[in-house]
């Protein structure tokens, strides 16, 4: 299956359909089921310490599943997380972006899962991992199921 949508139609529609966060996400890396997000980290994602927040690096995570949904199945808005599972493995590095490394374990015609690996900037172990399952909808002219 090939990419649909490359890292410039992504970044594009993120600032179309989701104005209001689109500048904090950097499109690194765009592959057939994979792709790498740069989460730019500012004092907003912080929390108390200095660390990056939990609910920043599952953003971070979320969407990266989520465009790597769109890279393979094109702009489908409407495509939604339904299940998480994440695990906290280690501090954040303090004042670093943040890197999210996603793969598509699976892609079907109504759910893709989804594996993240986060990693501070410059750090060679993970600081998190999630798995995420996302709802494709239905198309027209496409059978559901």
């Amino acid at each position: 299956m090939a990419v649909k949508m490359d890292a410039g139609a992504l970044t594009q529609f993120l600032r179309r359909e989701f104005p209001q966060v689109a500048e904090e996400f950097v499109i690194e890396r765009v592959a057939e089921r994979e792709i790498d997000v740069r989460l730019a980290v500012a004092e907003r994602h912080l929390r108390p310490g200095g660390t990056v927040s939990g609910p920043s690096m599952f953003a971070l995570a979320d969407v990266s599943v989520y465009l790597a949904l769109l890279a393979m199945i094109g702009p489908e808005a409407l495509a939604v997380t339904t299940g998480c599972s994440m695990d906290f493995m280690r501090k954040p590095a303090a004042g670093r972006d943040m890197i999210a490394r996603c793969r598509l374990l699976k892609l079907g015609r109504t759910l893709a899962v989804g594996d993240v690996l986060l990693f501070s900037e410059g750090a060679e172990e993970p600081v998190a991992r999630a798995s995420m399952t996302y709802s494709i909808p239905p198309r027209q002219g496409r059978a559901a199921g």
